[in-house]
């Protein structure tokens, strides 16, 4: 890796040396069991990725031990969230312990690029349909090409544990509602341009989606209420991510006693949420990060006030120490390399 200061530079555009790549041929895919020189793909023009979407990846992390060595955060959880991926894709689906080696091999190769806390070692796992046929529209891409990508990374959203300003929006979805579980690309890009519209518009962090008033989560992150008693979320359904941190922040709020709600919300009940309640987002990349100002209907309403409230920095507390190997991690969550 460059000697390049992870905490200075945007997150996610320093990459290690090395990374693990595997040819698919159906469900059967070709390892050598070795990380190699992180090197360019050559692709025809007529990949299939290119031109229908035939891609998705996944996102978890790597962390710094107090020993000096790192461990994996969920890797089990991420993985099994990939597949799903890859399945909904119809593309070939790579054994877990497959998956599983190419990751911990990865990140063993790039130790040394990993940043202590609060940075971490970032892990890309992606996978795309390579045939080379622009015919084939509506039939999945029989061979495929699966890597294991490592950034060094510092905090996701610049300045950061700071208040992020988040714009209601409840007209555009966030992404195809049978879809939005899936970490494909094109449901990303889908929510780009009302984003970028709102950071120009309105100076905001992130766009909080909610069709027709039912909030869902933000482009990239998972979205919560807390107070001194209650954690509320969005049920799960289909139409956005199930988040590995938003399981994880469920378990922890339960053990530290908060009673835990899984249903809709709506706009109104957000609005006068905020009058003295907290809110934040939680996702891979985002850890948890509070939202100190929302912005609805043109109008800007002050959460709590304006600061990262006390519930917020207790639960990201919990977990981010579990992280650093700083507490006791109860669940088996860090697998360490």
């Amino acid at each position: 890796m460059a000697s390049r200061d992870p905490f200075s530079e945007p997150f996610g555009t320093l990459f290690s040396e090395n990374f693990t790549i595997a040819v698919g041929d159906g469900d059967d895919y070709s390892y050598g069991g070795s990380v190699e020189p992180l090197r360019d793909l050559v692709l025809s023009p007529a990949t299939h990725a290119l031109h229908y979407g035939s891609t998705c990846f996944e996102g978890l992390k790597a962390h710094r031990q107090p020993d000096g060595g790192v461990a994996i955060f969920r890797l089990d959880d991420h993985v099994a969230r990939f597949r799903q991926s890859i399945a909904k894709l119809y593309l070939g689906v790579p054994d877990a312990e497959l998956i599983r080696q190419m990751v911990i091999d990865a990140v063993a190769s790039n130790v040394a690029d990993c940043p202590d806390a609060p940075g971490s070692l970032y892990i890309r796992p992606t996978l795309i349909g390579t045939e080379p046929n622009i015919g084939a529209a509506a039939t999945p891409s029989k061979s495929t090409l699966l890597y294991i990508l490592n950034s060094p990374v510092g905090d996701y959203f610049a300045g950061g544990i700071r208040p992020l300003t988040l714009l209601i929006e409840s007209s555009t979805p966030r992404t195809t509602p049978q879809f939005g579980m899936v970490k494909s690309g094109a449901n990303y890009v889908m929510a780009l341009g009302v984003t970028l519209d709102a950071k120009r518009d309105h100076v905001a962090d992130q766009v909080l989606f909610a069709t027709d008033g039912d909030i869902t989560e933000t482009g990239a992150s998972n979205f919560f209420l807390v107070d001194d008693k209650t954690l509320i979320t969005r049920n799960l359904d289909e139409s956005f991510l199930h988040g590995v941190t938003r399981a994880s922040l469920l378990t922890l709020a339960n053990e530290l006693g908060y009673a835990i709600e899984e249903r809709s919300i709506s706009v109104e009940e957000l609005l006068a949420w905020s009058e003295s309640g907290e809110v934040f987002l939680s996702g891979t990349a985002a850890v948890v990060a509070p939202v100190g100002s929302l912005i609805a209907d043109g109008h800007k309403v002050q959460v709590g006030d304006g600061q990262p409230g006390p519930n917020t920095l207790k639960l990201r507390e919990a977990l981010t120490s579990i992280h650093a190997g700083t507490s006791d991690d109860t669940h088996g969550w860090m697998l360490p390399v």
